[in-house]
């Protein structure tokens, strides 16, 4: 059985508690101290997981042309994603995390909304940074890129026909995740300011 199909079985007798941003959804789980299954579908992509005792143990990112766990899916979290929680045994919900376990807890973003205050500031500047991903020279359509700060992730995107993909981001240094077609995944630390807004990256 997919485990897509498991879950779906598994939610399918379960209480659902309600539907939550990612960081509602965390702040509610733990202070109740759930245990379930928390869902988000967007077209073709799934994200799972797995809650015990109110924290994020285990997670799944299914997609139409791979699956990812553990901690390779929640860097893919852009972290106001609508989660469907549902309350499911304990035992049940152990199995699915062992199979998917996530083990940096600072992956799972606390909220994009945390760095919105800063903005404002003037003397941090506010940008438009361009990604250009190539391989070989050769610029790379459909790869997804992910821009993460201090273990939070911010936003990500899709790379158009030429290769490249745009953000609205203060100056600073990010950790840019570059997952291409292959679900090979690729980890850049880069510097963004006023002279380096655009940035071509080689996978």
């Amino acid at each position: 059985m997919k485990i897509q199909e498991l879950i779906g079985t598994l939610l399918a007798g379960s209480t659902r508690l309600g539907t939550y941003t990612l960081p509602e959804m965390i702040k509610y789980a733990q202070s109740k101290s759930t245990t379930g299954i928390a869902v988000s579908k967007n077209g073709d992509r799934e994200f799972d997981l797995a809650i015990v005792d109110g924290e994020p143990e285990g997670a799944i990112l299914i997609e139409e042309k791979g699956t990812l766990y553990g901690d390779k899916a929640v860097m893919l979290l852009a972290g106001m994603e609508k989660f469907e929680l549902y309350e499911v045994k304990a035992d049940l919900v152990e199995a699915v995390a062992m199979g998917c376990r996530i083990m940096e807890k600072g992956h799972i973003c606390k909220s994009s909304m945390d760095i919105i205050p800063e903005i404002g500031r003037k003397s941090d500047g506010l940008g438009v940074l361009s990604i250009a991903v190539q391989r070989n020279g050769e610029p790379q359509n459909g790869v997804r890129v992910s821009i993460r700060k201090d273990g939070q992730m911010i936003c990500n995107d899709i790379t158009t026909q030429n290769g490249t993909v745009g953000f609205k981001l203060l100056y600073g240094k990010y950790d840019t995740i570059v997952q291409d077609r292959a679900m090979m995944i690729s980890t850049f630390h880069i510097i963004f300011d006023v002279g380096h807004s655009k940035i071509t990256l080689e996978i």
